[in-house]
């Protein structure tokens, strides 16, 4: 089995030498562009609490999809908070048209904004505390009572964020009965269900029969991936350059 050779002491001496350069130099070149581009990305998280004077403003989203037109409103976001809704549903069996909204005393929380945000707010104190003098020396979801009318018994809705888009589920469901031959196979924690589902509420045992989803793009938020994407091309960039010198630890640790 081949071996790796070990650096001769000249070899040593250049990677050691461009080892430090890497940490001394180029890291902190790299950390100062994550600062900028982190700190573009935290403006458009105008959420309270974080800097900006007053409440975080009101935005409406029209839902739709190009699929189907069962399900039509208008979600009102404010910060990481729906404060509003207005939701027709049509349903499929007899063309029944539903509407409801949130009651005035509640808010749909979207814990993916708030996450996004503190994750952003710890980054850049991670980064402010890595400053041009530090010397590196290492390379190593909510109930029905929600809504008001308050929903029918076989619906349920739910309200989430996937990458750019502000989606809006509802789930048509029937009881399954005990005497049921069905095999009952409970889902598991998935945003997104399908028809077909199977889990329990409360102490009934249900199925999605009709999955109808609609959605909308919020453009800050789009703004704010281009940046996490930047940032982490950035530091994959940076450790892959570290990356290098592994072979050189094995004999020198720094």
């Amino acid at each position: 089995m081949a071996t790796a050779m070990a650096p001769t002491v000249v070899e040593r001496i250049v990677l050691e030498e461009e080892f430090r350069w890497l940490l001394h130099d180029e890291v902190h070149a790299v950390l100062r562009q994550l600062q900028d581009i982190l700190k573009e990305a935290s403006l458009r998280f105008t959420l309270p609490g974080s800097g900006m004077e007053g409440p975080a403003k009101q935005e409406n989203f029209i839902l739709g999809s190009c699929g189907t037109d069962q399900v039509k409103g208008v979600l009102t976001l404010q910060g990481d908070a729906l404060s509003q809704a207005d939701v027709n549903l049509k349903m499929p069996r007899n063309n029944q048209l539903l509407h409801f909204a949130f009651r005035e005393d509640k808010q749909w929380k979207l814990q993916q904004i708030q996450d996004a945000r503190n994750h952003v707010s710890q980054a850049i104190y991670l980064l402010n505390n890595r400053d041009e003098s530090y010397q590196f020396r290492t390379g190593a979801e909510v109930l029905k009572r929600m809504f008001a009318p308050a929903l029918p018994s076989d619906l349920l809705v739910n309200v989430y964020i996937n990458l750019n888009k502000l989606c809006l589920t509802v789930y048509q469901l029937h009881a399954l009965q005990p005497n049921s031959t069905k095999n009952f196979r409970p889902a598991g924690g998935s945003v997104l269900h399908s028809p077909g589902a199977m889990f329990e509420w409360g102490s009934q045992r249900l199925e999605v029969s009709h999955v109808h989803k609609v959605e909308s793009v919020i453009p800050w938020l789009n703004d704010a991936l281009v940046f996490f994407t930047v940032s982490l091309q950035l530091c994959q960039q940076l450790k892959d350059k570290i990356s290098v010198f592994s072979s050189y630890w094995s004999y020198r640790p720094f």
